[in-house]
């Protein structure tokens, strides 16, 4: 059993890697025996640390993953590091707060960029390498609102739908080369994502009391679903959104 979920000798790379649930995932891959590719818009010095800690070789790489043109440069260093990348985790994202009657064009447009966009074209990239073998595993940070619609966040909703979306028709086209694509949907989560509705106390208390474990979740409470969709314990689960929130949906 313990076999189905070692990692060892594979690749993983990981976008928005340098803290929350991103760091989280990252150490939790790690520490099943992957070796990592960091990536984000800074350096992610703390998470390498603590991965090379773990005995696991990491690379982090500092890119703007809202431009496109930097992913040829991503997937040839991880190549050129590793050889290969077994496992991507398309966890890099961004929220915008705003009333709906005055949302911006902007806050629309770099919201479903970075969530949606991005991680259709990097999926992209890194199944042309994972066809070579027949084998991977991609893994994408939806959220609740993949099923509701959430306060003041349009676009984040909209995209998180576009995730679930996006995994299940990659799934359909490419289940049959080997490639496992499937997301998390964390629930209302620890993370500097969340830190205004943290400190707001009347929302803090409405959402602490809908959960029926009775707390906010911690990036620690993503590893376990992580290694196993990132793992051959998962070979014959594909276009599924795995949903890690404490019980909220169930309410």
């Amino acid at each position: 059993m313990n076999k189905m979920f070692d990692l060892t000798g594979v690749t993983a790379l990981v976008t928005g890697g340098s803290t929350g649930l991103g760091q989280g995932m990252a150490l939790g891959l790690a520490q099943a025996g992957a070796d990592i590719v960091l990536v984000d818009h800074v350096e992610s010095t703390d998470t390498a640390q603590k991965i090379t800690a773990l005995g696991r070789s990491v690379l982090s790489l500092t890119a703007n993953l809202m431009d496109l043109s930097s992913i040829p440069m991503i997937m040839e260093k991880s190549i050129a590091k590793f050889g290969k990348v077994d496992i991507l985790v398309n966890n890099a994202g961004i929220i915008r707060r705003a009333d709906a009657i005055e949302f911006s064009e902007k806050d629309w447009d770099d919201v479903m960029l970075l969530n949606s966009k991005t991680i259709f074209f990097l999926a992209q990239a890194v199944a042309k390498d994972m066809m070579k073998r027949n084998y991977g595993k991609i893994i994408s940070t939806a959220s609740l609102l993949a099923f509701q619609g959430g306060i003041r966040v349009p676009s984040y909703a909209a995209s998180k739908g576009a995730v679930a979306q996006i995994t299940k028709a990659l799934a359909n086209e490419w289940g049959k080369n080997g490639i496992n694509i499937n997301a998390i949907a964390p629930g209302y989560m620890a993370t500097n994502n969340t830190t205004a509705l943290r400190e707001d106390a009347v929302r803090e208390k409405a959402i602490v009391d809908r959960i029926p474990a009775g707390r906010w979740g911690t990036p620690e409470d993503l590893q376990g679903a992580v290694v196993f969709l990132a793992s051959h314990a998962s070979d014959y689960v594909n276009g599924h959104v795995l949903v890690v929130d404490g019980g909220w949906l169930a309410r």
